[in-house]
């Protein structure tokens, strides 16, 4: 009987073990994305600077 329970046990702690990192990333209703936006300067041929707007997202 003894027996049985511990290797019930282990088998129950290998499952959970598996279970959690899966979870980790799980995105629900209520998730909201850390934003920003990045200022990207470059120039044209003419040697105008030209400005970009870009939202990063994380």
């Amino acid at each position: 009987m003894r027996k049985i329970i511990v290797s019930a046990t282990i088998a129950l702690v290998a499952a959970v073990s598996f279970a959690a990192p899966s979870q980790a990333g799980y995105y629900s209703y209520g998730y909201k994305p850390h934003c920003f936006i990045k200022k990207v300067k470059s120039y044209d041929y003419y040697g105008n600077v030209i400005i970009k707007k870009i939202k990063v997202c994380k």
